[in-house]
C-alpha cells in the first residue's frame, strides 16, 4: 500500500530512533514520530513520505505507554528543547545504552560490547548551570524570552526552565523589564534592526556565583548603570559584560566583550580543582554529571604518576587539570586562544604546576610535536567536538603509539567511526561507560578506554 502526506495513520510504537522519534510501521512502511514512546498506540498524520518511510505529526495517544510520562514542563512539545521528557528516567537512560550500543556495534563493529551502567541523575531537572535566551517579540508586540522551537527560529516564551537554575527567572525579569521601562528594542532577524539579540546566563553550583552577559547589536545599551544596580540586587551577582555582535548570522556570541560590572569571569569547581570561567569559554553545562564523567576518565586512564599525557580539544583545561592530579606531565591543545589563556589562568589558581598548555588544531599540534620536538605521550585522552577527530590526529596517534587512550565522546556515532580506525590494528577497546549529562533530551556523553594491544 502506498502511503501520502496528509494520510492519517493508527500506528503501534514499537522502536525509539537516535533522536528519540519513536517508530511505528504500517503495511510495512516505516514511520518517525517526535513526541510519541515505544508502547503508545497513538494516531499520526503523515507529513512527509518517501517510498518505504515517513515523518508523522502525533495526532493523538489513543493507548498511553506504562512508560509515558506527564512532562513536567507545560510547553516540552513546543519547545522542543527536551525531546524525550514524556518518557520515564528510567526509560530515558535504557534509551541512551542502547543508542550508545548501537552505534558501537553497528558503526563501530564491536560485538559482545560489556559497558559499565549508565551514570543517571537522582534529580534530573534544574542541571544547567548555563543558558542562552534569544530575544523578541510576540505577535502582540511585547518583548520575549525563551527558546527556539525546535528547528525553528520562531522563540516559545518561557522565563523559567525546569533543566535551569531558578536564578534565570530573576535575570531575565530584571532584563526585560529595563527593556519595557526604556523603550529598548529586540533584534529582528529578519530587518536585522534592533539592539538586545539574546540574555546568556551562567551560573556556579559550588560558588552561587552569577554571570549576565547581554548580546548585543550595538556598542552600547540605554542606562547602563540603572540596570547594573537592578542586577546587582539579584543575589550572587559576580560579572554583568557586554557582548557585541553586529553580524547578520546565526551565531550567537561576538568577539568583542565589555565588561560593565564586577569580575570578567565567575568561578565554580569540579571535585578540588577550581575553574574561572569567562562568557567565550566552553565549560561542561551539568556540573554534577561533569565530576562523575571526568571520574571515569581519570579511571580509564589508569594512571600512576609516572605518565606523561597529552589532553587533546581541553578547553580551558577542565579534563587536564584533573589529570595533572595523578600524571607527571600533561599537554593540553585547544584552537581557542582565551581558553588556553583560561587554561594557563586555571592551572595558575589552583598551584598546578606539571601542566602545559598549546593554542592551536590538535590534528597540527600533536603531530608537529611528535614529529619535530619527539615528544611522546603514555597516555592520550581526546574530548572532540560532535563531528569526531580528524583523520590526520587519528593517524598520528596510531604513529605515536601511547599504552592507553581515553575517548570522551558526546556523539556515540562518530565515536564509533573513530574506534573502528582505532582499533583495526594497534588499540582494543577494554572499557565503556556512558554518562546522563543532559536528562530529558536525548543526547549522552560516553567514555571509552583503549589499551594497546601488544601490552
Amino acid at each position: 500500500m502506498e502511503f501520502r502526506k496528509n494520510d492519517i495513520l493508527t500506528l503501534d510504537i514499537e522502536d525509539c530512533g537516535v533522536d528519540g522519534e519513536g517508530i511505528g510501521k504500517a503495511d510495512g512502511f516505516t514511520v518517525f514520530v517526535k513526541d510519541a514512546v515505544i508502547g503508545d498506540r497513538i494516531k499520526a498524520k503523515i507529513i512527509k513520505a518517501k517510498k518505504n518511510y515517513g515523518y508523522g505529526s502525533l495526532m493523538e495517544v489513543i493507548t498511553p505507554s506504562p512508560y509515558r510520562v506527564k512532562p513536567a514542563c507545560s510547553i516540552a512539545r513546543q519547545c522542543g528543547g527536551c525531546q524525550i521528557q514524556a518518557l520515564s528516567y528510567e526509560e530515558q537512560l535504557k534509551f541512551k545504552e542502547k543508542k550508545v550500543r548501537g552505534h558501537l556495534e553497528r558503526i563501530g563493529g564491536f560485538k559482545d560490547l560489556e559497558m559499565e551502567p549508565i551514570m543517571g541523575m537522582e534529580e534530573p531537572y534544574h542541571y544547567r548551570n548555563k543558558a542562552q535566551f534569544p530575544v523578541g517579540k510576540n505577535k502582540d508586540g511585547k518583548i520575549i524570552t525563551g527558546f527556539y522551537a525546535g528547528r525553528t527560529h520562531s522563540i516559545i516564551e518561557n522565563r523559567d526552565c525546569i533543566l535551569g537554575v531558578k536564578q534565570n527567572k530573576d535575570v531575565l525579569d530584571c532584563v526585560i523589564g529595563h527593556m519595557e521601562k526604556y523603550h529598548i528594542q529586540p533584534y529582528d532577524e529578519t530587518t536585522g534592526k534592533g539592539l538586545v539579540r539574546h540574555i546568556m546566563i551562567r551560573y556556579g553550583f559550588h560558588t552561587d556565583q552569577i554571570m549576565v552577559c547581554l548580546i548585543l547589536n550595538g556598542d552600547k545599551l540605554p542606562a547602563e548603570k540603572a540596570l547594573v544596580e537592578s542586577l546587582c540586587e539579584i543575589p550572587g551577582m559576580t560579572s554583568i559584560t557586554i557582548n557585541v555582535n553586529k553580524k547578520r548570522n546565526n551565531v550567537i556570541l561576538g568577539n568583542q566583550l565589555r565588561l560593565l560590572w564586577g569580575q570578567s569571569y565567575i568561578t565554580d569547581s569540579i571535585g578540588n580543582v577550581s575553574y574561572q570561567i569567562s562568557p567565550l569559554s566552553f565549560f561542561q553545562v551539568n556540573p554534577i554529571q561533569t565530576e562523575k564523567l571526568y571520574g571515569k576518565a581519570l579511571e580509564y586512564a589508569g594512571l600512576t604518576g609516572n605518565e606523561t599525557v597529552w589532553d587533546l580539544y581541553c578547553g580551558i583545561g577542565t579534563i587536564s587539570l584533573f589529570l595533572a592530579q595523578r600524571a607527571k606531565f600533561v599537554r593540553g591543545v585547544e584552537i581557542v586562544p582565551q581558553a588556553i589563556d583560561n587554561a594557563r589562568e586555571n592551572a595558575k589558581i589552583n598551584g598546578i604546576e606539571n601542566v602545559e598548555f598549546f593554542v592551536g588544531k590538535a590534528e597540527e599540534v600533536l603531530p608537529r610535536e611528535y614529529d619535530k620536538n619527539g615528544i611522546y605521550a603514555d597516555v592520550i585522552v581526546v574530548d572532540p567536538p560532535r563531528k569526531g577527530c580528524d583523520e590526520a590526529l587519528l593517524n598520528t596517534i596510531l604513529k605515536m603509539k601511547p599504552e592507553r587512550v581515553v575517548y570522551v565522546s558526546c556523539d556515540s556515532a562518530t565515536l564509533a567511526r573513530d574506534l573502528k580506525i582505532l582499533c583495526a590494528e594497534e588499540y582494543e577497546l577494554k572499557r565503556v561507560s556512558t554518562t546522563d549529562m543532559f536528562p530529558q533530551s536525548t543526547h549522552v556523553e560516553t567514555v571509552v578506554g583503549l589499551q594497546r594491544k601488544d601490552i
